[in-house]
């Protein structure tokens, strides 16, 4: 592999150049024209623009990736995520033009893509399941039938969805045809396709995720698992690992889960299989995801593994290393999401940054777009920043990401940096007593 070309923008894609320079492959950047002077363009030894800011005339256009591509001479495409980074068309794509796509195939994208489908091959490896249809609901009445069998509360999710979007929770039979509606239209707009389900809804879970790697030659591992309760709207802000309350039993069994599906379908690349984790320990199967995660970086500082360098590896036909196989964490790792955005309304807040200073010092790591007088854009989303904190424990892990949380500075926009230090310093998330609820309680009594 001599040059990949990089379907993507912001941190990841100088996530992803840094770890080609490093592998000493060389790097095609693509931007939209208000991205033109974004630093991914200034590191990737070429840069082509393929259109202007909408996501659907240059990130999303797939000839004109391919064109560029073609141009540039690259032979391998990394995807980073969101965008195209889950679009099995896209995938499929470069495999019939022989330009190697740094993911899954196309086949375990469509099969793992798709909730449902992915939902019964975790069924069929006995891999728990919350009840829920397995078919996609078309009509009201077929929602009203299956909420019946399943009970209230419930939640209603798109089968094609990710990403927070599609996802509606009801809790009475009163509002199941409003949020139905609404989630069909939601599906259809995000991802092109209206069919939905329905699962039963746990109040007060943890949110959990196992990071996998497997190679062609049938060898896949675990590499332990990333808390992300802490959510809004069904979006991640916080991550950390390992879970701070998970037992080594615990995270066995949902390794072994993970690996029974990656494995029934000889995945290959990286993927991470998400669950919910109930306060009795009961763990249920959510999804797939078929790509490198954004929280990516805390895994990599407690496992000491570059995973993006690794998903390389194996698009290039190399073996993994097994010794990940027996894993077990080395110190703890948080992860915060800082984006541009007022922390009391949570809009996001494009501009453009007239100077900042990011923190630095021992165990803080920043994957970030940020340049000196960068304009942040309002047609993409608001992150600017992933900031990364690790200890020899939990507690150091913190205390590195206040510290570095005060130190952070960006001028010229609003940012969410003051609302994660309220989080951190909040008594519930210092003893790790939290759930994907925690969010939503902390705005309520702070109101």
């Amino acid at each position: 592999m001599n040059k990949i070309l990089i379907a993507n923008r912001g941190e990841i894609a100088v996530r992803i150049i840094r770890a080609c320079r490093e592998l000493g492959i060389k790097t095609v950047a693509v931007f939209s024209t208000i991205d033109r002077d974004a630093l991914h363009c200034r590191l990737a030894d070429e840069s082509y623009c393929i259109g202007s800011p909408p996501s659907k005339h240059s990130y999303l256009s797939i000839p004109q990736l391919m064109s560029v591509a073609a141009v540039s001479g690259s032979d391998a495409i990394h995807p980073g995520y969101g965008f195209l980074a889950e679009n099995h068309k896209f995938a499929r794509v470069c495999e019939q033009y022989q330009i190697k796509f740094i993911g899954p195939t196309s086949k375990h994208i469509k099969q793992l893509g798709d909730k449902l489908t992915a939902k019964q091959l975790a069924k069929n490896e006995g891999v728990p399941l919350l009840s829920g249809s397995d078919e996609p609901l078309h009509t009201f009445e077929e929602a009203q039938a299956a909420a019946k069998k399943i009970g209230y509360p419930l939640i209603i999710k798109a089968a094609a969805g990710g990403g927070g979007r599609g996802m509606r929770i009801v809790r009475s039979a009163k509002h199941l045809q409003e949020n139905f509606l609404t989630a069909q239209r939601e599906a259809e707009t995000f991802f092109g396709n209206a069919q939905v389900f329905i699962e039963k809804f746990l109040t007060s879970p943890r949110h959990v995720e196992i990071q996998l790697v497997a190679d062609e030659f049938g060898n896949a591992i675990h590499l332990g698992e990333r808390d992300c309760s802490i959510q809004r709207r069904h979006q991640k802000i916080i991550e950390e690992s390992p879970c701070p309350t998970i037992t080594k039993k615990i995270r066995t069994q949902l390794g072994n889960a993970a690996l029974k599906i990656a494995r029934s379908v000889k995945y290959i690349s990286l993927g991470t299989v998400e669950f919910l984790l109930d306060r009795d320990n009961s763990f249920y199967f959510i999804e797939m995801n078929t790509r490198i995660q954004v929280e990516h970086p805390i895994t990599e500082l407690v496992t000491g593994i570059d995973l993006v360098k690794e998903q390389i590896r194996i698009a290039c036909g190399e073996k993994i290393d097994l010794k990940g196989s027996n894993f077990q964490p080395r110190g703890h790792a948080i992860e915060c999401r800082i984006n541009a955005e007022d922390a009391i309304t949570f809009a996001p807040n494009p501009g453009r940054v007239h100077d900042f200073h990011l923190p630095s010092g021992p165990g803080i790591r920043i994957d970030s777009m940020l340049v000196k007088d960068c304009y942040i854009p309002p047609d993409y989303d608001s992150m600017i920043a992933k900031l990364i904190a690790y200890g020899n424990n939990r507690e150091e892990a913190l205390n590195r990401m206040r510290r570095a949380l005060q130190e952070m500075q960006v001028n010229g926009i609003k940012t969410n940096i003051n609302f994660h230090l309220k989080v951190i310093d909040h008594p519930t998330f210092r003893k790790g007593d939290i759930s994907t609820n925690f969010i939503d309680e902390l705005l309520s009594t702070s109101k």
